[in-house]
């Protein structure tokens, strides 16, 4: 399985969700960087949001998230009782696509590689529509996102 950078698709009613919600979350100062939607039997809707931004992210953060996006989802999902769960992305979150790289710029990430069967770690320098920079001791390396079986953040980079 290749690792994409997959686009939010708008025609999608949880690609729709997203990009309205998008632009509450970062006038607060942070990212959606997940929203999983889930229909529960009944009139529930189960809506789980991750979030992200640079330094220390607590619960007073996912509070004013969780304040802040409950009546556009109130508005979305009309006479249906709402749950809504809001987390940060974590220490160690796995990436789980090309769109999310950009959120990480100068976190250090690592890669597993399909070409050599292993990992690359480094410090996240750039990214783009088709590849990610990682600065690590061997200098830069550019990774296209063909070779890219998974990533996630890295909690323990080497000490510099």
């Amino acid at each position: 399985m290749k690792f994409t950078r997959r686009k939010t698709d708008t025609k999608d009613p949880d690609g729709q969700l997203i990009f309205s919600l998008n632009p509450i979350v970062q006038g607060l100062g942070m990212s959606l960087i997940e929203l999983n939607v889930f229909h529960t039997r009944g009139q529930g809707v189960q809506v789980k949001a991750v979030i992200y931004k640079n330094g220390t992210i607590g619960v007073e953060d996912c509070s004013r998230v969780h304040r802040s996006i409950m009546p556009r989802l109130e508005l979305g999902f009309p006479g249906q009782d709402i749950y809504l769960e809001v987390s940060s992305t974590g220490i160690d979150r796995l990436i789980k696509d090309g769109r999310e790289f950009a959120h990480y710029i100068g976190r250090h990430v690592r890669c597993y590689r399909t070409d050599i069967s292993d990992w690359t770690a480094g410090k996240l320098l750039a990214v783009d529509e088709e590849k990610v920079i990682l600065m690590n001791e061997d200098g830069e390396t550019v990774l296209n996102y063909e070779i890219i079986a998974k990533a996630r953040l890295d909690a323990s980079p080497p000490l510099a």
